[in-house]
This record gives structure tokens, C-alpha cells and sequence, in this order.
């Protein structure tokens, strides 16, 4: 009997385009691709890991449509940033509760960059939401998340389409989804909006020889969003999930 293969999905960074995730998942289900393990970066670490521990479709819907970015951010005074994750860590806790990587429906990893030494450091293992809410710190925007010895943040300066995380784990076939494919310039209206266009340019640039290994890729065309800009987040979905058909209908 031949065996089935097994499937990974990286989820890529994106900031406030996370929600094209949600299509994808949505796709996959509706096609009953199973899903064996999946990795995750900045966003794509977010959803992935509401979606690891088992967090239905049609919630993740109802959470994305209803989320703006007060919801999950906070202004703070620390030297390292000017917006706080305490709010990230409330929100991942609310759903998903305190849970620790062991525990997931679906083996998740979850990827970051040490900023001392800027390094990729992958989590596997211990707690979920210290993990995620690192993964999703853009420097200068948010405050690094100190993990054991380590100062961390987000994992797209390492790897904003996180392939390796399965490579390593022997997945037969790679499915990778890249938010940042078709975003365009826009001019930017504050300094966050500064900050993440440059460090977006910079993850553009570095994506394309990350996903070489990715034996498919997704690449929603989400260039008429600002990758700051909660709105339209049902559309964001409907492209993700349109994109995704049209790469699961070939495999």
C-alpha cells in the first residue's frame, strides 16, 4: 500500500494581509488536503498556530473580519519599541488559551530571528504564545520578547516564507504562501508605515530564494492593500482562499 504523503504548509509574513492565510486554510479543507505540519512567520505564525490547535474555519473568519489593530497592539514607553505585544498575548491566550507546542492537533514551528546575533532561531517546543508573539515583532514597531537567554523578534529578517522548519522535518511535499509576492510601493503616511515598507521591501528581496525549496507556491495578489491596514479583511480571505484553489486544483 502506498503510503500518503505527508504535507507542509508555510505560512509567510505580512502583517495586516495575515487574513489571506484564512482563504488558504479554507481551500484546503474544502479539497480535504490534510494537513500534516505547519510553520509559520510573523502573521503566518499566528494563524497557523490559532488553526494548529484547532480553531475552526468559520471562526478564524469571524476573527479576522472583526480584528483591527487596537485590538491587538498598544502604545508603550520602552527605548526597544514603540508598540507593545502584551495585547497579542491576550488575544492568542483568549483563543487558543496558555498552551505549549506538544499539545498542538497539527505539529507547528514557528520561526524567529535572534537579534542579537541575527540568527534564525525555529520554537518547537514549550510555550505557544511567547513563541508567536516574537515571531510577529517587527523591529522598531514592537518591543523584542526575551526568550531564555535570547532577545527575539520577528522571523522574517530570517526567513519570511518559512520552508526549512519542514525541510527538516521530511515533509514529502511543500505548499509555501507568500503575502508579500504582488504588494506594491505605497507612500507611507507615519512612521509605522516607514518602518514596515522598508522592512516588507527587505523580505520581498529575501523570499525569492527562501521558497526554491517550496514545491508549490500561493501568492495571493494582494497589492491593492497596505500591509498596515486592518480593513477589507473578508476580500483579503476571498483572494487567499480563490489563490489557493487554483494551486491545489493542480497538484
Amino acid at each position: 500500500m502506498t503510503r500518503r504523503k505527508k504535507i507542509g504548509l508555510a505560512l509567510g509574513g505580512g502583517a495586516a494581509l495575515g487574513p489571506a492565510h484564512v482563504g488558504v486554510l479554507k481551500a484546503f479543507e474544502e479539497k480535504n488536503i490534510e494537513i500534516d505540519m505547519i510553520a509559520g512567520t510573523s502573521v503566518g505564525a499566528l494563524v497557523g498556530a490559532l488553526y494548529a490547535f484547532g480553531m475552526e474555519i468559520d471562526d478564524m473568519i469571524k476573527v479576522s473580519s472583526d480584528l483591527n489593530w487596537f485590538d491587538i497592539t498598544e502604545l508603550t514607553l520602552s527605548k526597544f519599541g514603540v508598540l507593545s505585544n502584551a495585547k497579542m498575548k491576550r488575544f492568542l491566550k483568549k483563543h487558543i488559551d496558555d498552551v505549549h507546542f506538544e499539545d498542538a492537533n497539527i505539529p507547528l514551528s514557528v520561526v524567529t530571528t535572534d537579534i542579537t546575533s541575527g540568527e534564525k532561531f525555529v520554537i518547537e517546543e514549550g510555550n505557544v504564545l511567547n513563541a508567536v508573539i516574537a515571531s510577529a515583532c517587527i523591529p522598531g514597531v514592537f518591543v523584542p520578547v526575551r526568550f531564555e537567554d535570547r532577545l527575539l523578534v520577528d522571523g522574517g529578517i530570517s526567513e519570511n516564507v518559512p520552508v526549512s522548519p519542514l525541510v527538516a522535518k521530511k515533509a514529502d511535499l511543500i505548499i509555501g504562501v507568500d503575502l508579500n509576492a504582488n504588494v506594491p510601493k505605497r507612500k507611507p503616511s507615519n512612521i509605522i508605515d516607514v518602518i514596515v515598507n522598508s522592512f516588507e521591501f527587505m523580505l520581498m528581496s529575501a523570499a525569492r530564494e527562501q521558497v526554491k525549496k517550496a514545491d508549490h507556491l500561493i501568492t495571493p495578489d494582494l497589492s491593492e492593500f497596505s500591509v498596515t491596514s486592518t480593513r477589507n479583511a473578508k476580500k483579503k480571505i476571498q483572494i487567499g482562499y480563490e489563490s489557493a484553489l487554483k494551486v491545489l486544483n493542480k497538484i
